[in-house]
């Protein structure tokens, strides 16, 4: 696949060990890893220097739940969730072994809206004040791979999104994790209906 980025979905610690952790999502994590260190973005040992690894040189944007505390989708609120993602803890932390790839401006921020549940990525915004689809467009980006958490939430949220805006999207299996394992199925199962393609 040429031309293309790898969106990587809510792969924070509250979806991980802490709030809301979710099926899979230690495997998740360690294989997106994998997955990111054979395709794309810096290496550890590239970071201070700021060069890109030599080869593909694939960008890898992070969409993230990035909550107040008083968000909306919180029992506490009247929400469906337990609290997670809270702005500056740990629980809406990237995980390690992803940091290496990461560069604020192609990280985007959801939920940051008290009163605003939102599930997509292409609902969130860079430091900038730029969406993900504008940042897609002005880095000329045609195809999107999508990993993350949670399958049948914000993973299919956002291929969604990005498959009405006219990307071609693949998702990558074995790069995801889950809250409940049938509703994991049968959004792979909707997503594959509606053309979104997958990978093991």
């Amino acid at each position: 696949m040429k031309n293309y980025a790898i969106i990587v979905v809510d792969e924070l610690y509250d979806f991980i060990d802490g709030s809301m952790a979710c099926i899979g999502a230690s495997d998740c994590v360690r294989n997106s890893a994998a997955y990111l260190s054979e395709t794309a973005g810096r290496l550890p040992e590239d970071q201070e220097s700021g060069g890109m690894v030599s080869g593909s040189g694939v960008p890898v944007l992070f969409v993230c739940d990035h909550h107040p505390a008083d968000h909306c989708s919180f029992k506490e609120q009247g929400g469906p969730w337990p609290a997670h993602c809270v702005q500056g803890t740990r629980g809406g932390a990237i995980a390690e072994p992803l940091l290496p790839y990461v560069e604020e401006s192609l990280c985007f921020y959801k939920g940051t809206d008290p009163g605003k549940e939102q599930y997509s990525g292409f609902e969130g915004v860079n430091e900038a004040g730029q969406s993900l689809n504008e940042v897609l467009q002005l880095l000329d980006i045609k195809n999107v791979v999508v990993i993350g958490i949670a399958t049948e939430y914000c993973v299919r949220n956002t291929a969604e999104d990005l498959l009405r805006a006219g990307y071609s999207v693949t998702v990558k299996e074995d790069c995801l994790a889950w809250v409940d394992t049938e509703g994991h199925h049968e959004a792979i199962a909707a997503m594959k209906a509606e053309g979104i393609r997958f990978l093991s």
